[in-house]
């Protein structure tokens, strides 16, 4: 199940921008302290192994939008590729269509990113779809459809300077994003220490 309370509390409690707002961001600055009665008082103190290894495994799901369920079977698939599975795990997670979305700023956030492919707005290799877990693959192609390049929102977006991963090729003032290759160890989240999570799961 996925997470649907209060953003600005669940970053908070967890220490970190997990939805990529800025919004966010400016919170985390002014009160980085978890949210509750105790207030200031209630700083992260000591965490046990088990504890932090549990955190990291949470803020991955939240941070990609996955449920427990997803997230196990990402895991399970990863285990099974060869390289290392920490690795693996975050690259099936950076190859979701409502994350490649994410990463070529077509969205300003991952939640966005899913509406736009839930609510049917792009289209996959000349099909609309309208399922955000789908993988992608090298020489795939996804494309805004038309009537939503029209909106006063995708004119902001495509005005922005492209800071897309090298593994796509972004237009912006075109829609259109292309799948040139898969995601190399530097491409992946930065932020979630895979390590962590492979040990959770080791235990």
């Amino acid at each position: 199940m996925r997470y649907t309370g209060p953003k600005a509390k669940l970053c908070r409690r967890m220490g970190a921008n997990l939805f990529g707002a800025e919004k966010y961001a400016k919170i985390l600055s002014r009160r980085n302290f978890k949210p509750g009665v105790h207030g200031p008082k209630a700083r992260f103190g000591k965490v046990s192994e088990y504890g932090v290894q549990l955190k990291e495994k949470q803020k991955a799901k939240i941070v990609f939008g996955v449920s427990e369920h997803q997230f196990a079977n990402y895991f399970e698939k990863a285990s099974k590729q060869p390289g290392e599975t920490g690795q693996n795990l975050l690259r099936l997670l950076e190859l979701r269509l409502d994350n490649v979305v994410y990463v070529s700023q077509f969205a300003v956030t991952r939640m966005q990113s899913r509406q736009m492919v839930t609510h049917r707005h792009l289209l996959l290799n000349g099909h609309r779809i309208d399922i955000p877990s789908i993988s992608v693959r090298p020489g795939d192609k996804i494309e805004i459809v038309p009537r939503l390049k029209e909106s006063p929102l995708y004119h902001e977006l495509a005005g922005l300077k492209d800071f897309s991963p090298k593994w796509l090729n972004v237009d912006l003032k075109k829609g259109i994003i292309e799948v040139l290759s898969y995601p190399e160890k530097d491409d992946l989240e930065k932020s979630i220490d895979s390590q962590l999570i492979v040990e959770f799961y080791s235990r």
